[in-house]
């Protein structure tokens, strides 16, 4: 996958210009695919000369004009081949993973540390997730086609911390740098949607 296919997929949910395609970046699309602003400018400027988006120049109040773009009958075919062509299947290749494999070789102590430092970060990035996903599709049965498509990509990502949080807490308490992870089937002190205990009964 190339960048041109995901500004193409993100121009037909809706148009906008570079700076508005950088900010859904930082909200939405760069929690799985990253590019900087200069990446998009650059990338737009080469799809504009290719032929795959039309480029509007909006006039602004007090501001310097702005490219408003969107898919071209062209690229919307180039699009639509892509779609159709299968992908290679995705492999997990994480450096961590091989740190974790080999911590006994070196500093354990230092390892921890930032498997612990990771899993808040994937722990925050869960709620993140999760208050996303209450305020943009509170109903998921009623949504429209590309709508569901948006949300089961996020439900995507909500799986994919989960993941994380069991392993690096699994790898965590295996080393005594956690207590043992709760089972969230048979222990109801533990939240099943981010794996944290939950408040002691009184």
């Amino acid at each position: 996958m190339a960048l041109e296919h995901v500004l193409l997929v993100a121009l037909r949910e809706r148009g906008g210009s570079g700076l508005e395609l950088t900010r859904r970046f930082e909200r939405t699309i760069g929690f799985f695919w990253q590019a900087s602003h200069q990446q998009i400018y650059r990338t737009l400027g080469r799809m504009a000369d290719d032929g795959w988006v039309e480029v509007e120049t909006v006039a602004q109040a007090g501001r310097p004009d702005k490219k408003v773009y969107a898919v071209s009958p062209l690229g919307a075919k180039v699009l639509a081949e892509w779609l159709a062509t299968p992908s290679p299947p995705e492999r997990l290749r994480t450096e961590i993973a091989v740190k974790m494999r080999g911590a006994s070789y070196g500093d354990r102590g230092a390892l921890l540390a930032e498997l612990t430092t990771r899993l808040a970060d994937h722990r925050a990035r869960l709620q993140a997730y999760r208050a996303m996903e209450r305020e943009q599709f509170p109903d998921p049965a009623a949504l429209g086609e590309a709508a569901r498509d948006r949300w089961l990509v996020l439900r995507g990502g909500v799986l994919m911390e989960q993941f994380w949080i069991a392993w690096l807490g699994d790898y965590l308490a295996a080393h005594g740098a956690l207590p043992p992870r709760a089972d969230p089937r048979t222990d109801p002190r533990t939240d099943p949607q981010t794996d944290e205990p939950t408040e002691e009964p009184s």
